[in-house]
């Protein structure tokens, strides 16, 4: 018996039962869970394709995706340019326990059955998917292909008690956390609610104005995901100084990690503290009270951001964007690309989150 790709709707598999399959998978994020996927096809004009690959009627796998059409392209995307969200991607479900043999057999019928399904179904001349870094197997993406390009991300140990956790940040980091944590009633961090994710990411759009780049996340994107998603999920800290709005960030929390989204956007000159370093900090206490594992810093492929995302003692992990269609859809992308022509297929794929030009050292 093989994998048959079905819609999640033409599977009779509804919301609730779309979360408990993202809960069980591996690779189930913050992004996959279908309140998330909708705003994300709300916000980025897109339809969305909830793919579930089934044997007889055992989910596999879980695949959604974003339909866009630009001119002569249609393009699939998973997750959809211009949101700044980092990875997505196939889920497995219910592999973990098959034999190699087995499981991998499982994951390439799963992974070509979904590629096949959006080249048949909707005519896709173009897919781009960044992958969660615990999908290990991407060869049924070479087998079709596809281009796999290495991507990677900081990852803090937060199993450790803080005094290790901290121990193992550089010089730099902890003395920039001790001369804010002496600042006393001056520096104020608080988790706030909608109003403050929105805020959070107003004030990075600021930071992008005054570079001159366009930032393409709407504030009420974080404000729409903070009230649609179960309480807790998503959390934005923020930073006053003398009372003002200092700095924010906005983190998400799934299974055992929590992952520092947005935020972390250089302060305004008049603040001399480093807040930044005490924001991560403190997210990353508030993770460790509550019991989880990892702390992904969400990037750690541009040079000139790593030296400050290092400085937390990370480990580097790798997933991986991935590009495949047709052979004229995917010259025609490249072309639009050198020729920096924006499309809507070509703006915000697989953002290293927040540029070093914008972020407070």
């Amino acid at each position: 018996m093989g994998i048959d790709i079905e819609t999640a709707d033409a599977a009779s598999i509804g919301p609730d039962r779309w979360d408990r399959l993202v809960e069980r998978s591996p690779q189930g994020t913050f992004f996959h869970q279908y309140a998330a996927l909708e705003l994300q096809a709300d916000h980025a004009g897109a339809e969305l394709h909830r793919l579930v690959g089934l044997k007889g009627q055992e989910p596999v796998g879980l695949f959604p995706a974003f339909e866009l059409r630009k001119g002569p392209i249609t393009g699939v995307f998973s997750p959809p340019p211009r949101l700044w969200v980092p990875t997505l991607g196939p889920a497995m479900v219910n592999v973990e326990k098959l034999s190699r043999r087995k499981r991998d057999r499982r994951i390439r019928a799963f992974i070509e059955g979904s590629l096949d399904w959006f080249t048949d179904r909707i005519g896709a001349q173009y897919v781009n998917v960044s992958t969660d870094d615990r999908l290990r197997d991407l060869r049924p993406f070479k087998w079709t292909n596809c281009s796999v390009v290495p991507e990677f991300t900081y990852v803090v140990d937060l199993t450790r008690t803080p005094d290790e956790v901290r121990s193992g940040f550089s010089g730099d980091a902890r003395n920039n956390i001790r001369n804010c944590e002496s600042a006393g009633d001056s520096i104020e961090l608080t988790e706030a609610d909608a109003e403050g994710a929105a805020l959070i990411l107003e004030r990075v759009r600021e930071r992008y104005a005054e570079q001159g780049v366009p930032f393409t996340v709407a504030p009420e994107f974080g404000a729409e995901l903070y009230r649609a998603l179960p309480e807790g999920q998503l959390r934005p800290y923020v930073c006053r100084v003398d009372g003002a709005f200092a700095g924010g960030i906005l983190a998400v929390e799934y299974g055992d990690t929590v992952g520092r989204w947005m935020g972390g956007a250089r302060p305004d000159e008049s603040v001399e503290l480093p807040v930044n370093d005490l924001l991560d900090w403190h997210v990353m206490s508030e993770a460790m009270d509550r019991g989880f594992d990892a702390y992904d810093l969400m990037g750690a492929g541009d040079p000139r951001i790593n030296d400050y995302k290092s400085k937390f003692g990370p480990e580097l992990r790798s997933y991986a964007t991935v590009e495949g269609g047709t052979r004229w859809g995917r010259l025609l992308v490249d072309l639009y690309r050198k020729r920096g022509v924006v499309t809507g297929l070509t703006e915000g794929l697989s953002p290293d989150i927040v540029p070093s030009k914008l972020r407070g050292k």
